[in-house]
């Protein structure tokens, strides 16, 4: 577990909710404030990244809609207008203290893509070597909804996590709009306690936790969850605080008990697997049996032998799903491509050579190229 006090890289992650009033677009009020936080800490930490919604919400009253539009070319337009205005209100609060800020939209196709992935690395960690705040938000104007499964990072608290990969971050401060990780819902029992720290993410936080209650917003407590869970094998502590009250920022690295704080219990995995399990987007899958599943729990590659089917085409290199008993356990960068696996799926690795007429390696995901999720 860190101290506060030792935080060099920070990611702050501010949902919609926090941005902007309901249906009355940007709360500019409420930014200014979350500014003027920032930029004293700012003071005494040196790598900020922001991961911000609010291009949708900041957007749709603009062009004269009444509510948050469900049509998916409206959310677009929405999106294209309100990221303008978002930037446009953070750059304007932020010259107030003399910070520049940079805007980066970002979609997971972006991230996907290993040597894309590096780019943003690196044009990232110059922006912080600079001085910058980058303002990190996914491009929703050419996002689709329908698509989202293979195509979005799900909502930003993930990407968050995907950031606080990208830049080695120590601390990602999620922004909410309720004040922690409870029990139970507290809207729903009054007996529901805050959990101020958690060490293991386990299936009974996970039950604790609920969908997403904004009309502004996508994300809700479950994805924080999952969010922080990607963050902490990343080597990136997490904390869950109260974002409609600008100041518990502040508090939150002078006291204990504000918000929930994930700490670090187990070692971070290695940046390569990071970008294989969270980053990239799977080609396909393989199913495999209970005897493979066991094999990876303890660590070792995936065979041909365990492989009992597979689903799509890929080509050798592509990061799969693998998938025992209809759920996803794992992802991992295939040496094989589908074509070569229908044919040596289920047989020992001693037989690839005489089917296939070449082996690359008796593993057709080795131990390093997968992560377990």
């Amino acid at each position: 577990m860190h101290s506060k006090t030792d935080v060099k890289t920070l990611i702050i992650k501010i949902g919609s909710s926090i941005l902007s009033g309901n249906d009355l677009g940007l709360n500019s009020a409420r930014i200014a404030s979350l500014v003027y936080h920032i930029a004293k800490l700012k003071q005494t930490i040196p790598n900020i990244v922001i991961v911000s919604s609010g291009a949708v919400a900041s957007g749709f009253k603009l062009l004269g809609f009444p509510s948050r539009p469900k049509d998916i070319v409206d959310k677009q337009a929405s999106a294209a207008v309100g990221q303008a205005r978002l930037i446009w209100t953070y750059e304007q609060a932020f010259a107030q203290y003399n910070i520049n800020v940079a805007q980066v939209l970002l979609t997971k196709d972006d991230l996907s893509n290993r040597k894309r992935y590096l780019h943003a690395r690196s044009a990232l960690k110059r922006l912080l070597e600079l001085g910058v705040i980058p303002i990190i938000n996914e491009n929703d104007t050419i996002i689709v909804d329908e698509l989202k499964y293979i195509e979005s990072f799900g909502d930003n608290d993930n990407l968050g996590a995907l950031v606080a990969g990208i830049v080695d971050g120590d601390l990602l401060l999620i922004l909410s709009d309720v004040d922690g990780l409870y029990t139970a819902d507290p809207s729903k029992d009054k007996n529901a306690e805050i959990i101020h720290k958690v060490e293991y993410i386990n299936d009974d936080i996970m039950d604790s936790a609920g969908g997403s209650i904004s009309s502004v917003g996508t994300g809700g407590m479950k994805s924080k969850i999952q969010a922080a869970k990607k963050a902490l094998e990343a080597g990136c502590e997490v904390a869950i605080i109260m974002g409609m009250e600008p100041e518990n920022i502040e508090k939150f690295f002078k006291e204990d008990n504000i918000g929930t704080y994930f700490y670090q219990s187990v070692s971070s995995i290695k940046k390569r697997k990071f970008w294989i399990g969270y980053a990239a987007i799977p080609k396909g899958a393989v199913i495999i049996d209970n005897g493979a599943d066991n094999a990876l729990l303890n660590n070792k590659s995936l065979l041909a032998k365990g492989i009992i089917n597979i689903n799509g085409k890929f080509q050798a290199g592509a990061v799969v799903s693998i998938i025992n008993n209809n759920r996803e356990i794992a992802r991992g960068k295939i040496r094989y491509s589908s074509a070569d696996l229908l044919k040596i799926m289920g047989k020992a690795s001693s037989e690839i050579y005489d089917i296939l007429g070449y082996k690359i390696s008796d593993e057709v995901i080795h131990k390093d190229d997968l992560l377990l999720i």
